[in-house]
């Protein structure tokens, strides 16, 4: 048995020592701060809603249309019998949410591994509410193990060329779009390619490498990603990895539906062309886990075959959608990754807080790759304790996640001068 299949088998994925932070000491920590959220009972929940305002209106990618400006997300507040106070997403109904009043943080709670699972529908809001009553930063809950400044990338690259459709600006709109994301700090952009679905084929794909070599020529220095959702053939794209081979493209993400014979070739002809980016997937998926389980909703048939692919070495990177798995259980399955050798990069589109959890998530537990940023703000939310200095994203000493609520339009991240 592979040492990654034990792991899965026996849910040792936490045992692995959580990267090895699980010492006498984190776990005395863990018994003290358990005691003191065991002194508080949630009495009210408190709902309002954000409504996302993207740096500018997105055009398609492979999958669908135009993505517009942003989305509106609820969010509750938890409020203890002491007057504790803990924000997050939170989407489930009301009559879901009413029978955790009266409960102790402690029954829902464990800072060491995180929400129970019948609390898992809270699972940002009681990070959040323990990290405020302990006086310590999520990240600090989790141990600590990786950095608090971690890359990050503009994921809100699309195919702005295409748009408006009545008469299309053309590749300078992408350059536009990167321009503008990298004066707010980012050095990294992940192009949306796959153009195909919307020109005629060979045109498509033509304007996906004049764009990713436009992108490489006017920034030199950023990291290139590209995501073609699973919109190319095989064929196909490998003639885009020979269209862009000079380009040093950072990773290339789903660029087809993935299966073994597609993924080898592509490997094979990206050594021969000296493509060395790295294969990200996981994120899309066909259908859904009967009920909820150690993967979240991923059924079990999906987890089986990215295994196989990376026990492979096809795929590199894991890119399970941070709220398909959810925010505990990616703490629960890091170690499983780590000890697989892969990385991780959460899926976290298109929730503007998205990024900074999953920012608590890198600093926590540790071996998150990148972080993929969505330039905006959220309205009625507060992220300027977060800052984005060097294309890093900064992650705050402040207790819970430091995302905090705000009137009016929001505050965005704040660009550090350094």
């Amino acid at each position: 048995m592979h040492r990654r299949d034990f792991l899965i088998a026996s849910g040792l994925g936490l045992a692995a020592a959580n990267h090895g932070v699980l010492n006498e000491g984190y776990c005395d920590a863990t018994v003290a701060w358990s005691k003191d959220l065991a002194d508080h009972r949630i009495v009210k929940f408190e709902t309002f809603h954000s409504r996302d305002q993207y740096a500018r209106s997105l055009g398609p990618n492979a999958k669908r249309g135009p993505h517009g400006a942003g989305y509106t997300r609820p969010f509750r507040i938890a409020t203890t019998d002491q007057g504790a106070r803990g924000i997050g997403m939170c989407w489930p109904k009301e009559d879901v949410i009413k029978p955790f009043v009266g409960a102790k943080l402690a029954d829902l709670f464990d800072p060491s591994v995180g929400v129970t699972e019948e609390a898992h529908v809270l699972d940002y809001v009681l990070h959040d509410l323990a990290g405020v009553i302990l006086g310590k930063p999520v990240y600090e809950m989790m141990g600590a193990h990786g950095p608090t400044e971690i890359d990050t990338y503009s994921g809100a690259i699309y195919m702005e060329d295409l748009m408006p459709k009545a008469k299309p600006r053309g590749v300078p709109a992408v350059l536009d779009a990167c321009q503008m994301d990298y004066d707010s700090g980012y050095r990294s952009f992940k192009l949306k390619i796959g153009r195909a679905r919307w020109m005629k084929q060979d045109e498509g794909d033509r304007r996906d490498i004049e764009v990713t070599r436009a992108v490489r020529e006017k920034f030199p220095d950023c990291k290139i990603l590209v995501d073609a959702n699973d919109g190319y053939s095989v064929d196909r794209f490998l003639n885009y990895v020979t269209g862009v081979a000079d380009c040093d493209l950072f990773w290339i993400e789903e660029p087809f539906v993935e299966h073994r014979n597609g993924l080898a070739r592509l490997k094979d002809h990206m050594h021969k062309v000296g493509c060395k980016a790295l294969i990200a997937d996981g994120e899309a998926r066909t259908g859904s886990a009967p009920k909820l389980w150690k993967w979240g909703e991923y059924e079990q048939k999906f987890i089986d075959r990215f295994f196989t692919l990376a026990d492979e070495q096809l795929i590199d990177v894991c890119v399970f959608d941070i709220g398909t798995l959810g925010f505990t259980r990616w703490r629960k399955v890091m170690p499983i990754l780590q000890e697989t050798g892969i990385a991780a990069a959460p899926h976290l589109w298109g929730c503007t807080p998205k990024p900074l959890y999953c920012a608590h998530l890198a600093a926590g537990v540790g071996n998150v790759l990148i972080v993929e940023g969505i330039p905006g703000v959220g309205k009625n939310l507060d992220y300027s304790n977060f800052t984005i200095r060097n294309g890093n994203l900064c992650v705050p000493n402040l207790p819970g996640f430091g995302i905090s609520r705000s009137d009016g339009a929001g505050i965005g991240l704040r660009k550090s001068a350094s």
